[in-house]
């Protein structure tokens, strides 16, 4: 196998020592060095000191939870950096050791075997981090939401059966109230806005319950928390308008597609950045993102065509935001979900839209065009003669028989 590296090394990097192994190809001889450093700042310089007098060109690592990351940071301006994923350069089992691994990555490596994973430049991880921490705290907001609920619940107070939002002014007023000490039915049903649909009576045959001091101290914790979250949110938020503003002209592209919204777009940014060459075609994008079926073939026969994982913070808002788009009425992408529902039912059709949508992001991004949308009525007008012969047999296999006329 033709050596595309002659000089080049494996790092197996763990949370306190790397460890390292150099190649030199010479020829038909080949040699190896191998070196523990520790992860702190003066370990990591002193490593990419040591791969300097080696003139080593590649150095490829293991994508290891976040302890990959200070070693990327100081190795990446001096070398060609390859961020492997561990599942596809796994050792030969009984071969497990530290020097191993280390070897057997500069191996891969050194023949060009190693497929590198996308890694943003700065600011674009920089935007992850503050997006996918609102997700998380806008996660935790919803779970102290719920353990209201449950206060509420045990307390007999059944205010969420008459409120759709116990956290909206409504909600918090009554809620405020009860952690006050204030238990009268009638007076609590008077904080309502004027806007609920829920009757007066409804109101007070809902507040009345059984509040104990157990549950107002339980239900102004939980308040508390709510609070700190959501002046949280609201800072990171701003943080994340200010790292936009480079971007800016990316957001305004996809907020031309349906379904999408500003906080839905900062992700998708923030997750695939704004270069697309960093991904061949849609397709490498599609597949990175866990949005295709699997290859899985043996024996002429496909076993399965399941989606794999892919990147969940990815992922999951696109599955989100192609809901909102298959509810767009007269859109391309309400029509597709629509098309293949009746087929292959919600689920696969909705992650056909997503899958969609991800590859229009993707020309959007890359051309730096606008979205076109086509119309629901696109897929009638594409083929109606293929439309024409399945509503035939549909009405057929129905036992009716039909006289065809042009209109």
């Amino acid at each position: 196998m033709e050596v595309l590296y002659p000089r080049c090394a494996g790092l197996d990097v763990h949370a306190e020592t790397v460890v390292a192994c150099v190649r030199v190809a010479s020829g038909p001889t080949v040699r190896y060095e191998h070196r523990t450093v520790s992860t702190t700042t003066r370990g990591l310089l002193d490593l990419a000191r040591w791969l300097a007098t080696h003139e080593v060109t590649h150095v490829a690592m293991e994508a290891t939870g976040v302890y990959w990351k200070p070693v990327w940071h100081v190795l990446e301006d001096q070398f060609t950096l390859i961020l492997a994923n561990a599942m596809h350069i796994r050792n030969i089992p009984g071969r497990k050791s530290d020097k191993n691994d280390a070897t057997w990555i500069a191996d891969l490596l050194a023949m060009g075997l190693i497929r590198s994973s996308f890694v943003p430049p700065a600011p674009i991880q920089e935007l992850r981090d503050l997006t996918r921490t609102r997700t998380q705290l806008v996660r935790e907001i919803r779970r102290h939401t719920q353990r209201l609920q449950k206060t509420l619940e045990d307390a007999n107070v059944k205010l969420t059966e008459v409120i759709s939002d116990i956290l909206g002014t409504t909600g918090r007023a009554m809620l405020q109230a009860l952690v006050a000490g204030e238990t009268d039915p009638e007076r609590l049903a008077g904080l309502a806005h004027y806007r609920i649909e829920a009757s007066h009576e409804q109101l007070v045959e809902a507040l009345h319950g059984r509040v104990t001091a157990h549950h107002r101290f339980m239900l102004a914790l939980h308040l508390q928390q709510i609070g700190s979250l959501e002046t949280a949110v609201r800072d990171l938020e701003a943080r994340i308008e200010e790292m936009l503003r480079p971007f800016r002209a990316a957001i305004d592209l996809l907020l031309t597609m349906p379904g999408l919204k500003a906080t839905a777009a900062s992700v998708i940014v923030a997750e695939i950045g704004t270069d697309m060459t960093h991904f061949p075609t849609a397709g490498h994008l599609l597949s990175w993102a866990g949005l295709c079926p699997r290859l899985d073939e043996s024996a002429g026969k496909r076993r399965s065509t399941r989606t794999r994982q892919g990147t969940p913070w990815l992922k999951t808002t696109l599955v989100q935001v192609a809901w909102a788009a298959a509810r767009t009425k007269r859109s391309y992408f309400h029509g597709q979900f629509l098309r293949l529902k009746s087929r292959r039912g919600p689920k696969k059709a909705i992650l056909a839209v997503a899958a969609s949508m991800l590859t229009d992001i993707y020309v959007m991004l890359r051309d730096g065009v606008f979205f076109e949308d086509l119309g629901d009525q696109y897929f009638a007008q594409r083929d109606k003669a293929r439309l024409t012969n399945r509503l035939l047999k549909r009405l057929r296999d129905l036992g009716v028989e039909v006289e065809i006329k042009a209109a």
